[in-house]
């Protein structure tokens, strides 16, 4: 990652410490060579899904990178947090190196690529076949919670 993207990510984290009072372990920028993918992030989700463990492992990679400063982008990230999971870490590591595994992932992002996203984080309402965008505030989410309410009214009206 370019020394200019990492102060640019850096001075991120720090606006939302300062702004939302999130915490961050700033040590990350030290500590590691970061590396701007996230696909290795991704492929240690879906594995961790074949165990029905998906959500655990979005919640221990974040807290990881956030908080622990271990580097998401490593398989031994992955590895020692599919150890903490408890999850059976010799199919973990197959599954994440699995062509099933980057199937799904290319299947992802290609829905990714069709549905309304600007940039991630991003939330999207699927309403029937349509998929639309919802705002997002991160400091009070009644504003994304409106834009719903008003997308559902305005479909339910529609089918009046």
């Amino acid at each position: 990652m370019p020394q200019e993207l990492q102060q640019k990510l850096q001075a991120i984290w720090q606006q939302i410490h300062t702004q939302l009072g999130t915490e961050f372990n700033f040590d990350f920028w030290t500590k590691n060579q970061p590396r701007r993918s996230t696909y290795p992030a991704c492929r240690a989700v879906i594995a961790a899904s074949m165990q029905g463990r998906e959500e655990d492992m979005i919640l221990a990679i974040q807290r990881a990178y956030y908080l622990r400063a271990l580097n998401p982008s490593d398989t031994a990230t992955h590895q020692q947090l599919a150890e903490e999971l408890s999850l059976d870490v010799g199919q973990f590591m197959r599954d994440l190196e699995s062509s099933s595994t980057e199937r799904t992932l290319q299947q992802q992002i290609n829905l990714s690529r069709q549905w309304p996203i600007a940039g991630f984080p991003s939330l999207v309402l699927q309403m029937n076949e349509a998929v639309v965008p919802i705002s997002l505030d991160y400091r009070d989410c009644q504003s994304s919670l409106q834009d719903i309410t008003a997308k559902l009214a305005g479909q339910i009206m529609g089918q009046s």
